[in-house]
């Protein structure tokens, strides 16, 4: 396979409908460009099944279960309980994806908060590590973690500050990155990936959201991290096989596989 070699996308939700016609074609497009695993977060309770059997399906794919603040509608008060009945029967590789979205209209920030804490309780009796999103929210998101003493995780798709991923850093978090970092514009984002100890990076495609600045509009899909990796490399000025390896280590670590 080359260079890119076991490239793990710690942020792709290949569940997703929109692979529904062509999710083979895509595995095998994602396996030749040198994308050997994927971490396969979920959204809400009722997609858990599948993603459970998606990742039965397809050798190198981990399930992790969660509920995402984006689909409060979705989430019911029980499907706490039923994420400790799955986490304690299937054992996924973390807990999410969780977190604070306060960029969505009718944010219900205290609905978010309840789910959020919920699921970091889960992660610090359970021993796992969380996939966060948070947007719009970096700062609430840091003062909720550090009252849960212990739990470990990644920021996937960072937007904060550099000052704001220090914290987090000390708080025992990764930050991962994705398309958004191979635009031009993104000048903040940019120079926090010059900046970060390269062991606190995790690559992700976030597929099918979030296409980098070559797959502008189009679908996003895992074979496309490659374009993340070498972005990191150009703007780091470091070789490309040197940080490949240490974000493969960064990962396997944090998911323990």
């Amino acid at each position: 396979m080359g260079i890119h070699s076991g490239m793990i996308d710690s942020h792709c939700h290949f569940d997703d409908a929109s692979f529904d016609v062509d999710r083979p074609q895509a595995l095998q497009r994602a396996l030749a460009a040198g994308v050997t695993e994927q971490i396969i977060p979920a959204v809400k309770a009722a997609w858990w099944p599948r993603i459970r059997q998606l990742c039965r399906d397809y050798p190198g794919l981990h399930p992790t279960y969660g509920l995402h603040p984006m689909f409060l509608r979705d989430h019911q008060s029980a499907d706490l309980d039923n994420l400790h009945a799955w986490l304690e029967r299937e054992r996924p590789v973390a807990i999410g994806e969780c977190g604070l979205d306060f960029f969505i209209d009718n944010p219900q920030h205290e609905a978010q908060q309840v789910y959020f804490e919920g699921q970091l309780a889960l992660a610090q009796e359970f021993d796992l590590p969380v996939i966060i999103h948070a947007r719009r929210s970096v700062e609430e998101v840091i003062n909720t973690v550090r009252r849960y003493s212990g739990v470990r995780g990644v920021l996937h798709s960072y937007s904060g500050s550099e000052q704001q991923a220090l914290r987090l850093i000390d708080l025992g978090f990764s930050m991962s990155f994705g398309g958004p970092i191979t635009y031009e514009r993104a000048k903040k984002l940019r120079r926090l990936i010059q900046v970060l100890p390269l062991q606190t990076i995790l690559l992700e495609t976030d597929a099918p959201d979030q296409p980098d600045s070559d797959h502008r509009g189009r679908r996003n899909e895992p074979a496309y991290l490659p374009t993340i990796l070498h972005t990191i490399s150009e703007l780091r000025d470091e070789p490309t096989d040197l940080i490949e390896e240490q974000i493969r280590n960064n990962t396997r670590r944090l998911f323990q596989i």
